[in-house]
């Protein structure tokens, strides 16, 4: 009986030390996710965003000495412009914290390095371990020296945040920062080298997602999905408060799926699709209509041509007379700006049959 009873025993704390640390490895502490929050919103120069942020950091455990640390240690990945205003609202913050007698630890400030401190040879390793081996960047030595000595050497000895802190810190900010996939993705993997767990990595999508905007959630996803040879499911966003999302399109009885309008003034409209939304077949007669691509990725076909790729930056002239279509790709939202020009009397849009599944999927 006594030895049942111990393996009963046995079985119970297994099974709640599994559970503990599952949810470790799964979750981001509170204040973790403020930091998420704080980061990306910096590089996103959202000050807003970033004080409601802070005062959340505040609530769960963080100090203005880790908040100063962080944000300081952002001028190397966003630039000192977002650095001292981020800054500059911590001070806002923690006056009107002040103001509203609301307590708002200190922490402690980073221990001094030793007088003999080797900030190149530190930073040297420090840089190895984040990276899992030796990197030497030749083709700029000054930026090798200033990546080795100044930020993993004089940032990284600072002690009033760890290892991990500064990574999740560092992978937040740069999921804000558009085109920078590859330094994101660097820093995920190594992320993992600095203390950072796997489940803590997959849980700062959803972070950005709640707290900080979709299109920041969407790239992290698919650096840690790259990462760790999983399969993506995420859809390339678009950031709405750049370009407007507007109202759904009144003329959505011509689409497939979902679109959206919003008017910018002297016949300039944006318009919003989401992914795998396109408009039917259709013509302009007596006008040309311009297309500008300024968020997202899409089609643009003419009848009998091959579709041509409409990334931000992409111009189509469509002329009169020109049976097409345009919409997004089936894996990302996409916005244009479209208006009309070299319109003559008698002007019309005629709308013609949907562009089929066999038409629109073989397109990649």
């Amino acid at each position: 009986m006594r030895v049942v009873k111990l393996w009963m025993l046995l079985a119970i704390w297994l099974l709640a030390s599994h559970t503990m640390n599952a949810q470790q490895d799964m979750e981001l502490t509170k204040r973790q996710q403020a930091l998420v929050a704080i980061a990306a919103n910096e590089a996103k120069g959202n000050l807003e965003g970033l004080k409601q942020a802070l005062n959340e950091g505040f609530e769960n455990g963080l100090t203005i000495s880790e908040a100063k640390e962080a944000l300081s240690q952002l001028y190397a990945y966003t630039g000192f412009p977002r650095s001292l205003n981020a800054l500059g609202a911590l001070q806002q913050v923690i006056k009107e914290r002040e103001a509203e007698g609301k307590r708002t630890e200190p922490g402690r400030e980073a221990d001094p390095l030793p007088k003999d401190y080797d900030a190149l040879k530190q930073g040297t390793a420090v840089q190895t371990k984040l990276s899992g081996q030796p990197f030497n960047y030749t083709f700029a030595p000054q930026t090798d020296y200033y990546l080795k000595a100044h930020l993993f050497g004089d940032i990284f000895a600072r002690n009033n945040l760890t290892f991990a802190d500064r990574e999740i810190v560092t992978v937040s900010a740069i999921s804000a920062l558009a085109g920078c996939e590859p330094q994101l993705k660097a820093h995920v993997s190594g992320a993992r080298n600095m203390g950072v767990s796997d489940g803590q990595l997959h849980n700062i999508p959803g972070v950005l997602r709640a707290r900080v905007g979709e299109a920041e959630a969407v790239r992290c996803e698919q650096a840690v999905a790259e990462v760790f040879g999983e399969p993506s499911t995420a859809v390339q966003a678009v950031d709405f408060s750049v370009w407007p999302k507007g109202e759904l399109n009144p003329y959505g009885q011509f689409f497939i799926g979902n679109s959206y309008l919003a008017d910018m003034g002297n016949g300039l409209f944006n318009v919003t699709f989401e992914p795998g939304c396109r408009n039917n077949w259709h013509v302009h007669h007596h006008q040309v209509q311009v297309l500008i691509c300024v968020a997202g990725r899409g089609w643009y076909q003419e009848w009998g041509k091959p579709a041509v790729e409409m990334i931000p930056g992409t111009v189509i002239q469509v002329p009169a007379e020109v049976k097409h279509w345009h919409g997004a790709a089936r894996d990302s939202w996409f916005q244009h700006l479209t208006y009309h020009t070299s319109i003559e009397e008698g002007a019309s849009n005629e709308w013609l049959e949907p562009v089929t599944d066999e038409v629109y999927n073989p397109l990649k």
